[in-house]
C-alpha cells in the first residue's frame, strides 16, 4: 500500500503529460482553420484593442459646475415699463448646474386675502347647492364658501384675490430679449485612479480670451460662453416658440480622454440636446412647455399682499459625462489570454468537420484516437513479467503496422 501510494505521488510529481496532435493534410479544413484564426485575430486586435481599448484601464470623474448669467431684458405691459436683470429672471440665483431662465410670464399684482368669485372655466353653478362649503377643486384657486356669484355663474373661493388669469399666454414672448443672454460654464473634473485635475479653462484660455470670446462649435469649441440663442438652436428648437410656453435643454460635457497622451490633450466638448418642449412634437401637446409660480409678498396699509407670476422659461441641466483611459499591464494581460483562448474555436470547428462531416470521418477518427483493450490489459495481469514483456514486444511488431500512429496507417491522400 505504501509502495502504491509512493509510486502515485511520483508520478504525480515527476511525469509530465502533453496532448496528442495529429497533422491532417486537408486542404479544405485547414483554409476553413485559418479562416477563423484570422477572424479571431482581427477581433482581437480591430475591436479588443484598437476600438475597445483592451490595455488600458478606465475611471470616472468627480465633477463640479457653477454658472453665471448676464443680459438685460426689458418689457412694457399695460404701459408699465420694465427692466429685468440676472436677479430678476434667473432661478434659482446660486449658480446651480440646473436652472431656469425666465422668457415670458404672466403677472398679477395686488392681490390679498379675502372671498372673490372663481375664474368662469373653473366651477361652474346656477345656485348655491352647486358649491360645496369648505370644499377644494383640484384646479381652483382656493376653498369654496357655498355661494355662487350670479355675475360671473361661478362659486365664491377664499382665496388671493383677485385669482389669477393664466388662460391667455403671451405671444410673442415677453422677454424675447432672453435670446441675446449669456451663460459662463465652469467645470472642474477629477479623476481619482489616476490622479487628474482638469478645468474645462485649458491652457489659451485667459481672461482677455474669456472676455471677447462667444462659444462655435468651429470656430471656438473650447470657450465657456455660451449665447442661449445659440444653445437653443444647437439643441433642435426655435427659440421664439420655446421660449412662449418654456422647455428643458440638456448641456452636456463630455471628457473623454486618453491618458496615454499629454495630458493638455484632454479636453472638454460640448453637446446639446433638447429634453422638453419642442412644439412641433405632437406626443407632448397634452401638456406642452415649462412653468412655475413665485410670489413677491409685501405690505401695504398694513395690509399683506403680493404679486404673483406664473413663469415660463428654459431649463437647463448641465451634465457631465465622463471617461479617462491609461495604459495598464493587467487588462492587457487579459485581453491576450481571453484572445489565445478564443483561437480554441478554430480547433472545435475543425475537429466537428473532420468527425462527423467528411467522408473519411472514421479515417480520421482513427488518427485522433487511441483505442485501449480493457479485457487484454486485465489478462496480462495474470502473466508472469517474463510473459508480459514478451507478449507486449510480440504485440507491438505485429500491430506495427495495423497501428494508426505509426507511420504506414498515418497517411491520407486527399483526391
Amino acid at each position: 500500500m505504501k509502495s502504491q501510494i509512493t509510486n502515485a505521488l511520483s508520478d504525480f510529481f515527476f511525469e509530465y503529460e502533453t496532448p496528442r496532435q495529429v497533422l491532417v493534410r486537408n486542404k479544405r479544413v485547414g483554409v476553413v482553420c485559418r479562416l477563423i484564426q484570422l477572424g479571431v485575430l482581427a477581433y482581437i486586435i480591430g475591436w479588443v484593442f484598437i476600438y475597445e481599448k483592451g490595455y488600458q484601464s478606465t475611471d470616472t470623474a468627480v465633477s463640479s459646475v457653477f454658472t453665471k448669467m448676464k443680459g438685460v431684458g426689458y418689457t412694457n405691459v399695460s404701459g408699465r415699463e420694465t427692466v429685468w436683470d440676472v436677479a430678476d429672471y434667473v432661478f434659482p440665483s446660486q449658480g446651480d448646474p440646473s436652472f431656469v431662465v425666465m422668457t415670458n410670464f404672466i403677472i398679477t399684482e395686488g392681490q390679498k386675502m379675502g372671498t372673490c368669485p372663481e375664474l368662469g372655466d373653473k366651477k361652474k353653478c346656477s345656485s348655491n347647492a352647486d358649491c360645496e362649503g369648505g370644499s377644494f377643486k383640484r384646479t381652483g384657486h382656493g376653498q369654496m364658501t357655498g355661494v355662487c356669484v350670479n355675475a360671473t355663474k361661478t362659486c365664491e373661493v377664499t382665496a388671493w384675490c383677485p385669482v389669477e388669469d393664466d388662460r391667455i399666454i403671451p405671444n410673442p414672448p415677453l422677454l424675447i430679449s432672453a435670446e441675446n443672454y449669456t451663460l459662463f460654464i465652469k467645470n472642474s473634473v477629477t479623476f481619482p485612479s489616476f490622479g487628474v485635475t482638469r478645468s474645462n479653462l485649458v491652457e489659451g484660455i485667459d481672461t482677455n480670451y474669456i472676455s471677447q470670446c462667444l462659444y462655435h462649435p468651429k470656430t471656438a469649441p473650447l470657450c465657456p460662453i455660451f449665447k442661449l440663442g445659440d444653445i437653443v438652436k444647437l439643441s433642435g428648437f426655435e427659440f421664439e416658440k420655446i421660449a412662449r410656453e418654456g422647455g428643458a435643454i440638456g448641456i452636456v460635457i463630455d471628457w473623454t480622454c486618453n491618458l496615454d497622451l499629454d495630458v493638455k490633450q484632454c479636453k472638454p466638448e460640448y453637446n446639446f440636446h433638447g429634453l422638453y418642449g419642442n412644439p412641433n412634437n405632437k406626443d407632448n401637446s397634452a401638456s406642452m412647455g415649462y412653468n412655475f409660480r413665485y410670489a413677491k409678498h409685501y405690505m401695504e396699509d398694513h395690509v399683506p399682499k403680493r404679486t404673483l407670476l406664473k413663469v415660463f422659461g428654459i431649463r437647463f441641466d448641465i451634465i457631465v459625462k465622463s471617461l479617462a483611459r491609461q495604459f495598464d499591464i493587467i487588462p492587457t494581460l487579459t485581453a491576450i489570454g481571453s484572445g489565445v483562448g478564443i483561437f480554441g474555436v478554430a480547433t472545435v470547428v475543425c475537429d466537428l468537420v473532420l468527425l462527423h462531416l467528411l467522408p473519411k470521418r472514421e479515417f480520421y477518427k482513427n488518427m485522433k484516437f487511441k483505442y485501449t483493450d480493457t479485457q487484454t490489459q486485465q489478462e496480462s495481469f495474470g502473466l508472469d513479467s517474463n510473459t508480459y514483456y514478451t507478449l507486449d514486444a510480440q504485440d507491438q511488431v505485429k500491430d506495427k503496422s495495423n497501428d494508426p500512429d505509426s507511420e504506414a496507417g498515418s497517411t491520407e491522400t486527399e483526391k
